[in-house]
């Protein structure tokens, strides 16, 4: 049965009762409410969360009758606004997603699978705005999967992020049944059983690596710590803000309760780009390319691998024999196809982007095809090619489709390869260096070799 049947959109009045609450942020798992603010400046150990309040008793605009009987049904929390932002220290539900998703016939209640917490941050962004469709029709998790999508903004963009809540709303999604929308990532991440880790600073003109390194850091270790505290204990994170692969780094240290294996840095979208690279090369459609693994560091360092890659089974050197092209042009095309493609379109890849993230999710929730593999940026505790302990790392793994993924051993690694990883390696050492402040290993200082960033990170 419905809890509910209302919906606010800003017409509410509320009161409340001052008081520390630590519960759940929900009266109801189906009822949404958004989170408080949480000052940007505030990075670190210093901050704390904030006190939590008694939830407040809904009133809406309508008919006395119809006011009094749905109060009488549910109580949910509401935020007051401010020229359409939420006050600090307030909630608010949304829509259409207060009410509780009804299922009658019993065949249909036993088909659907438990719903699944997705928390994605920046989701206000391009990214999100193809990302979260893809995730609301089933097209990510499965066509019976129910799933809610608890999506994290800032102040500034709370007017958009309610603009997506919108849209969503407006799309009839059946598998949509929770949407809530927040600031304070502590309320945000809740149970969260996936974090896709958007949201991160550009970098602005004159903006050397390092100071990027620190800035979006900063962000990463706040959110780690929010996933430590509240998501769920084998919560699965991908993250994809720049640089990814030390944010990622950043945030699964400041998670000490979360297993280190369960961190991901996206460098799906590389990979994918190689493949179509190979493709047209050697004039294939893209499915016939396989085992492609993109190594390393998301940046100039990154090491596109041609040498276990194959084309129709075979190797791609039997299939493509210029040499040259594949160790010089090859990883050129795809280390700068980013930069190509904003030159033409006058913005970054967003899309490809989000169908790259997609592409992630599912290589963990799908079972590998045998003999094949995919590329993901992961923590080399333990890994067989002997790359250094301690950094978050691309390499070929496999999955069995429940979320985790083991690392491919039976893949050639030549002298070409290994000198090319080497480079990369040394890259992430450093930037692990850089930013020892937010991870708990001692003090900072940067000899970052040279500027390696991508141009879609600017």
């Amino acid at each position: 049965m419905a809890v509910a049947e209302l919906s606010c959109h800003g017409l509410c009045s509320s009161s409340a009762t001052n008081g520390n609450n630590h519960g759940s942020s929900f009266l109801s798992s189906k009822l949404y409410r958004s989170s408080s603010f949480l000052p940007s400046h505030l990075h670190g150990s210093q901050f704390q969360p904030r006190q939590r309040h008694h939830p407040l008793k809904l009133v809406c605009s309508t008919a006395p009758n119809q006011a009094q009987q749905q109060s009488q049904t549910a109580q949910v929390a509401v935020s007051p606004s401010v020229n359409g932002k939420p006050k600090s220290d307030s909630s608010q539900c949304y829509g259409v997603f207060c009410l509780t998703y009804d299922l009658k016939a019993e065949d249909e209640t036993r088909s659907w699978k438990k719903m699944i917490n997705v928390a994605v941050s920046g989701a206000a962004g391009m990214i999100s705005n193809h990302l979260l469709f893809k995730l609301a029709s089933g097209e990510v998790f499965g066509y019976d999967q129910p799933i809610a999508l608890r999506l994290l903004g800032s102040e500034k963009s709370f007017e958009a992020l309610e603009g997506v809540a919108m849209e969503l709303e407006d799309s009839l999604y059946p598998l949509l049944r929770e949407v809530s929308i927040g600031i304070d990532p502590y309320e945000v991440f809740k149970d969260a059983e996936w974090a896709l880790l958007i949201g991160a600073k550009p970098r602005g003109p004159g903006m050397e690596r390092a100071d990027l390194l620190d800035i979006n850091g900063q962000i990463f270790a706040e959110q780690g710590k929010a996933l430590n505290a509240v998501a769920s204990r084998n919560v699965k994170v991908i993250v994809v803000g720049n640089p990814c692969n030390t944010n990622a780094l950043i945030c699964l240290k400041n998670a000490p309760n979360i297993p280190a294996r369960n961190f991901h840095a996206l460098t799906r979208l590389d990979e994918n780009r190689a493949k179509c690279q190979l493709a047209l090369k050697a004039g294939v459609f893209y499915d016939k390319v396989s085992n492609v693994t993109i190594w390393g560091n998301h940046s100039t360092t990154q090491v596109p691998d041609f040498l276990n890659a194959k084309i129709h089974g075979l190797p791609v050197t039997k299939v493509i024999t210029d040499m040259k092209w594949l160790k010089e042009e090859f990883t050129e095309k795809v280390q700068k196809r980013g930069g190509v493609l904003i030159k033409k379109w006058g913005r970054s890849s967003a899309a490809s982007t989000a169908v790259s993230i997609v592409d992630a999710i599912r290589s963990l929730v799908t079972p590998t095809p045998e003999g094949d593999w995919f590329s993901t940026g992961v923590y080399t505790s333990g890994n067989p090619y002997g790359i250094a302990e301690g950094i978050v790392f691309s390499m070929p793994c496999r999955s069995k489709g429940d979320g985790d993924y083991e690392l491919v051993e039976d893949v050639i690694i030549d002298d070409y390869l290994r000198q090319r990883i080497k480079k990369s390696e040394e890259e992430l050492l450093a930037e692990k260096r850089c930013v020892a402040h937010l991870t708990g290993e001692g003090i900072a200082y940067c000899d970052l070799p040279e500027d390696t960033m991508l141009p879609g990170e600017q």
